[in-house]
């Protein structure tokens, strides 16, 4: 990854923020979005320079499409480059079917979808040859969940738009790849769960346990690297036998 940069999405906390530390433990620049906290971001840039790498914290609403172009602007005036997109940014809220109100399906569909399709755009126009891209799902598209549907539609619009735009980015022999986490102890997964509900959620993979962001981000570091270069278009079920 040595002279590589990478953009995370929602790097501040969760998965985000374990992938950035480890893809700048691998060499990369590494560029830190986050939407609101500020606070958090700067304290992942800390973390990697105080480790010798390199990293920037990029404030942009993911929903917002100049805030996007201008997160990409901000990363090739800094680094002057981009390899690496990971789409991690995103946000989930359940709600039974009656209660889904037309703002929060705008909302959802805003940040996880649109915000994960402009930032591909832009990786178009500005990624490197041989470059990769990683955006996320959920595995609970491939459950019957009652309160996920808002949240599962937009991952799986997400899946699609990384199948159709595998030939597009192949030519220019960028891998775009989607990962399906299952259920891990971030603060996005366990908000508004109770103990009961986070109890029953860990019997439902092969290991008893809610995954860990390690977990998630092992998996995204290869992706990104050469080791990976014949998988595109792919969706990657990372998530402990989740059934």
């Amino acid at each position: 990854m040595h002279g590589k940069v990478a953009i995370v999405t929602g790097a501040s906390r969760g998965i985000g923020r374990q992938t950035a530390i480890q893809l700048a433990q691998t060499g990369a620049k590494v560029v830190v979005n986050y939407s609101s906290s500020r606070e958090n971001a700067e304290e992942v840039v800390t973390r990697i320079e105080q480790s010798g790498g390199e990293a920037l914290a990029v404030q942009a609403d993911l929903s917002q499409v100049n805030q996007v172009e201008a997160l990409f602007a901000e990363t090739i005036s800094r680094f002057g480059r981009v390899d690496i997109l990971v789409n991690n940014g995103g946000i989930m809220n359940n709600y039974p079917l009656e209660a889904v109100t037309e703002e929060i399906f705008d909302r959802h569909f805003s940040i996880n979808v649109k915000g994960t399709y402009f930032a591909c755009q832009q990786a178009m126009k500005f990624m490197a040859t041989g470059g990769a891209i990683v955006n996320f799902s959920t595995s609970v598209s491939g459950a019957m969940m009652p309160t996920f549907s808002v949240y599962a539609a937009t991952k799986g619009a997400v899946e699609q738009m990384t199948r159709q735009l595998a030939k597009e980015f192949g030519p220019r022999n960028i891998t775009i790849n989607c990962i399906a986490p299952g259920q891990v102890a971030t603060e996005l997964f366990l908000t508004g769960k109770s103990p009961e509900q986070i109890e029953a959620f860990t019997h439902m993979n092969a290991f008893g346990r809610l995954g860990e962001p390690e977990d998630i981000a092992g998996v995204i570091e290869l992706l990104v690297s050469d080791k990976a270069r014949w998988i595109t278009g792919q969706t990657l079920r990372v998530n402990g036998g989740f059934n």
